[in-house]
């Protein structure tokens, strides 16, 4: 499967630098409208056969241009939300929501910040969000998701890129992933650099 995970556009939060991981999210502010809608030709070349969003909010509004061009629905799932932030909701210092996430291996998975999530809880629920996906049997699958989830799944899926090497990810920027979560993944694209050819 050919896998596009695409980071949700701008929010007020996003500006403000809020940790804004609950439901239902802030909205897209109107830069995020209009990237949404900029997305739709910058990633014209990509086949998608399905089109999944989130729970939040700004997730389903990012998704709405890209699958209306496309003739899809967006299909609303639960378990590709942000990685919760728990105490630290809403706050504009991300050192220790960060520092966190940057400490998950899979020989720690079971730390996390007080009423959020420790690794093992979110990478079941995105890798169980994706294997439903793989299930239906679609080859080119997207999903609209959010940053540091889409960071965190990823790097798991294929380490050599590593927490430090990785760029940002851009609001409505992608990364690529080919394979199967039986046989693995293999990163091809992350936002703006390519990381290896593919077969495919």
């Amino acid at each position: 499967m050919r896998l596009i995970l695409i980071r949700h556009g701008e929010t007020d939060s996003n500006v403000n630098r809020q940790l804004d991981t609950a439901h239902p999210g802030a909205p897209l502010n109107q830069t995020g409208l209009a990237q949404a809608e900029a997305l739709v030709e910058a990633i014209a070349d990509e086949r998608i056969d399905v089109l999944y969003a989130s729970t939040l909010i700004r997730a389903q509004q990012t998704a709405a241009p890209l699958a209306k061009s496309r003739g899809l629905e967006p299909i609303i799932v639960d378990g590709i939300q942000e990685i919760a932030a728990g105490v630290e909701e809403m706050s504009t210092d991300w050192t220790n929501y960060v520092g966190i996430l940057n400490t998950w291996h899979p020989e720690n998975q079971d730390i996390g910040l007080e009423g959020g999530e420790t690794a093992r809880e979110f990478m079941t629920r995105f890798s169980n969000a994706v294997a439903a996906m793989e299930q239906a049997g679609d080859e080119h699958v997207a999903l609209v998701s959010h940053g540091a989830a889409l960071r965190v799944w990823a790097i798991w899926q294929d380490p050599e890129i590593g927490f430090d090497n990785a760029p940002p990810l851009k609001n409505t920027q992608w990364i690529v992933l080919n394979g199967s979560s039986e046989g693995g993944w293999r990163i091809e694209r992350w936002g703006d650099f390519t990381v290896g050819a593919t077969s495919n």
